[in-house]
């Protein structure tokens, strides 16, 4: 069995959107800016279409996610901003569990499907656990993530560090409660628009 893994982007001051997000602007008001490293180039990568790195090292670092990740778990905000703009091919590529209270038929998009767990973050987890098999399950969105920490749930966390100040929006580590989390930096991986920063979590 894999790792649990957070994988996301975040500005410096924290956030991983900006303000007023929704179905028709996803990342918020200027939130674009955070994915710059992912979409604002044009590195030539076997990564799915639609993807183009600033550079050699951030195509590596996004390649070898696709590469460890076997499921995805995220809430429902995150599906509901991004179904339009992903379309009929998600960027995915793999099971997604999505944590919602509003039961649905699983949805399957290209070579995505989406599958809607109303019974909580454990449940989710074990779903995707199970189709992940020896690979990563990766989390997302700021709820989703909040939710796994506070349960002690995660044993990674790679932050895509980027050199903004959004100083308002969707804050990642709002809600986490006020227990101490401790982290282990194991790896950072320096790019010009972004900094890759491992940890392990230490429960």
């Amino acid at each position: 069995m894999g790792k649990v893994v957070l994988d996301i982007t975040m500005s410096l001051d924290g956030f991983i959107a900006g303000p007023n997000d929704g179905i028709e602007r996803p990342l918020g008001d200027g939130g674009e800016r955070l994915h710059d490293w992912i979409f604002g180039g044009r590195t030539d990568s076997t990564l799915p279409a639609g993807h183009y790195p600033k550079s050699a090292t951030d195509a590596d670092v996004l390649a070898e996610m696709f590469r460890t990740t076997g499921a995805i778990v995220m809430g429902r905000r995150w599906f509901d901003n991004g179904e339009r703009p992903w379309g009929n091919n998600p960027p995915f590529h793999v099971p997604v569990f999505v944590l919602t209270h509003h039961a649905r038929e699983t949805v399957t998009r290209g070579t995505t499907t989406f599958t809607f767990v109303t019974d909580g973050i454990e449940s989710a987890l074990q779903k995707a656990q199970a189709a992940a098999g020896e690979k990563n399950v990766t989390v997302g969105s700021a709820n989703t993530a909040q939710q796994f920490l506070k349960a002690g749930l995660l044993h990674e966390i790679q932050i895509h560090l980027v050199p903004l100040l959004l100083c308002t929006g969707v804050r990642l580590f709002d809600h986490i409660g006020t227990n101490q989390i401790k982290l282990e930096s194991t790896r950072v991986i320096e790019s010009p628009g972004v900094a890759h920063l491992r940890f392990r979590v230490i429960n």
